[in-house]
């Protein structure tokens, strides 16, 4: 297994620490990234990063990895709650996912309760703000041993 992982980023989080704060939190998404980019350097883990506000655009990129990552990270943001093509991208590729949330979704509005990532992904973390993310790593890590 390729000990590589892949972190993709939905809509709208280019725009973290100016949107909503007090839901999202202040660090910026190159913040987070940076982050993620030490602990895994320090793991010897190969990282990259993709954002897009585009469904079709995660779409192609998670088709892009099967073969040449270990594990994703996905927070697919707003298409949470309505992309069946990134689930089934997700399930087509047979690569282990962790879907993670900055906020609490079963906390918030109704339609953010229901993920159709959950169904396909090894596992969620949500409501630990930036941290969802070092969770994530974590968890990653120990799918790549």
């Amino acid at each position: 297994m390729k000990k590589k992982i892949l972190v993709i980023n939905g809509p709208n989080m280019n725009l973290l620490g100016e949107r909503e704060p007090d839901i999202y939190g202040k660090k910026s998404l190159k913040e987070i990234e940076g982050e993620l980019a030490g602990l895994c350097g320090e793991a010897g883990i190969e990282v990259e990063f993709f954002q897009s506000n585009h469904e079709g655009a995660i779409v192609d990129k998670i088709g892009e990895a099967k073969g040449k990552v270990g594990c994703i990270i996905i927070n697919p943001a707003a298409f949470t709650h309505t992309s069946v093509a990134i689930r089934d991208a997700l399930s087509a590729v047979k690569i282990p996912a962790i879907e993670v949330h900055l906020s609490n979704i079963y906390g918030r509005e109704d339609f953010r309760k229901h993920s159709y990532v959950a169904g396909v992904a090894q596992g969620q973390i949500a409501g630990f703000g930036a941290y969802s993310y070092i969770l994530a790593f974590h968890a990653a890590k120990e799918m790549l041993i």
